[in-house]
């Protein structure tokens, strides 16, 4: 019996899958079927389709959107096709591209273009995710230069700071109460105290 499953991914947890999600259930995929990942395409180390590697069997079918939702490394994208189409022995259907569709053109020909294809695919998808990262560095170092700050903001030290650690010099005042009233980690107050002391010096 051929089982009928759907893989889906987005890259982060805020982005939506609704595309994915209907395209998917328009072919007929149940959705108990559907395994979907809010992460990263650069490997294929997950939780969902690890899963769903474990649930596969020989002749079953499996549809995904388009093949960087598979994922965005040239290697790993081949290696993955080889484990499901050979190793595993399923069809693969990539909805976006339908000469990626393992059910038709078994033959040598057949093979040799949807090899080539996904060959260009696989290096499409990494090349744009390189291209992601580069375009987010320069973002990022162009907001670094118009003087935009990352990261949490600094905690600002309570007025009575130097108050608050002469008495816990003093041992007037416990740790405990001198992180209470500055609303800082142990670590953080540390840090701050090694501050103070610099500019001081």
């Amino acid at each position: 019996m051929t089982n009928v499953y759907g893989y889906a991914r987005v890259s982060s947890t805020d982005q939506h899958e609704d595309r994915q999600m209907r395209a998917l259930l328009s072919y007929e995929v149940a959705e108990q079927n559907i395994y979907l990942d809010k992460q990263s395409g650069k490997d294929f180390d997950r939780p969902q389709y690890q899963k769903l590697l474990y649930q596969l069997r020989k002749g079953d079918l499996l549809y995904v959107m388009s093949i960087d939702r598979l994922g965005r490394n040239y290697e790993e994208i081949q290696q993955q096709w080889r484990i499901l189409t050979k190793d595993i022995g399923i069809d693969v259907c990539v909805i976006d591209m339908p000469l990626l569709d393992t059910r038709y053109g078994k033959d040598l020909l057949g093979t040799f273009i949807a090899d080539l294809v996904l060959q260009i695919l696989s290096f499409t998808a990494q090349n744009e995710r390189e291209n992601i990262k580069k375009r987010q560095a320069q973002g990022i170092a162009a907001a670094k230069a118009k003087g935009v700050k990352f990261g949490r903001p600094p905690i600002p030290l309570p007025k009575e700071f130097r108050s608050i650690v002469s008495q816990w010099e003093n041992k007037e005042m416990h740790i405990s109460d001198v992180l209470a009233l500055c609303h800082m980690s142990e670590a953080t107050f540390y840090r701050k105290l090694k501050e103070c002391r610099d500019s001081i010096n």
